[in-house]
């Protein structure tokens, strides 16, 4: 909650400070439109955090959720691959390509490749209920671990590695449009090419998640499917390096929905789940 507040304070107080009249004599020379009918690219890579989620398991002999899950995101070690264009997909990247409508306002499409890793071993509450065996054909819920068979209500449970593993690594992908907004609130008198905007905006979209599910052992690195949807409201800083090249940074907070979550890799089983996200993120752009 903290978070959300932050982030809703963040954007409407730079959003006021952007569009505050300059005073006295020491205001910037007035810029003229080089935006509209332009287009931009960005390239760069995130580091995100999320709230706690509950997980809802259904299937044949079983239909349970794991209550407040913890998850984080898994950054790559910082290396050549954040440079070497045969890996530039690894890390957590964002790309984006947008058009200016007019000075102010622009339309684009991206996508967002965060990770989501649950924390394993965790201990969470569980509800609901797991039978001798689930799925289809039959899995038996008597592991190494324990024998999970049983109707829980609000129990305590530690999740181990033989009951589940739970990762969007390849990844928790949200593709976007997004209406952006671009306040400009320094311009240099000597060097033209230099500038501050701030950018604020909001956008909407499906998520295209590769998840990386065990369930009782059973699972796969599924294929990438269409699973829900997302929304997103973000804040940021545009610096104009030259008329071309720009470096950008933005916070991001989103909502996400997932409602067809693979997981033993058999169309019975299925997990649901939604998400509150955090996202910070560094950019490359360039404008033609």
């Amino acid at each position: 909650m903290k978070k959300n507040i932050f982030f809703i304070f963040l954007m409407i107080s730079l959003s006021a400070f952007a569009q505050q009249p300059n005073e006295g004599g020491t205001s910037e020379v007035p810029v003229k439109s080089r935006k509209r009918g332009n287009f931009y690219f960005t390239w760069g890579y995130n580091r995100s955090c999320y709230n706690k989620s509950d997980i809802h398991f259904m299937g044949p002999g079983y239909d349970f959720i794991l209550h407040d899950v913890i998850a984080r995101d898994r950054p790559t070690p910082l290396s050549l691959q954040y440079i070497d264009p045969a890996w530039l997909s690894i890390p957590q990247f964002n790309f984006r390509i947008g058009y200016f409508l007019n000075d102010k306002y622009c339309v684009s499409i991206g996508w967002d490749h965060m990770k989501y890793v649950v924390d394993v071993p965790q201990r969470v509450t569980i509800t609901g209920q797991i039978g001798s065996t689930v799925s289809d054909p039959p899995i038996s819920t008597n592991i190494a671990s324990a024998n999970y068979m049983g109707v829980y209500n609000g129990n305590s449970l530690e999740i181990q590695p033989d009951f589940l593993l739970f990762e969007h690594t390849d990844g928790l992908n949200l593709a976007t449009v997004d209406i952006e907004r671009y306040d400009q609130l320094w311009k240099s008198r000597k060097h033209s090419n230099l500038g501050l905007s701030i950018v604020t905006g909001v956008g909407l979209g499906p998520m295209i998640p590769r998840s990386d599910v065990h369930l009782f052992g059973v699972g796969d690195n599924h294929p990438w499917n269409l699973s829900g949807w997302g929304c997103l409201a973000k804040a940021g800083l545009s610096f104009d390096i030259l008329r071309w090249l720009f470096f950008r940074t933005d916070l991001k907070t989103g909502y996400i929905s997932l409602s067809q979550i693979p997981t033993t890799g058999r169309d019975v089983d299925v997990a649901k789940q939604k998400i509150v996200f955090y996202e910070n993120s560094w950019l490359l752009g360039f404008r033609f």
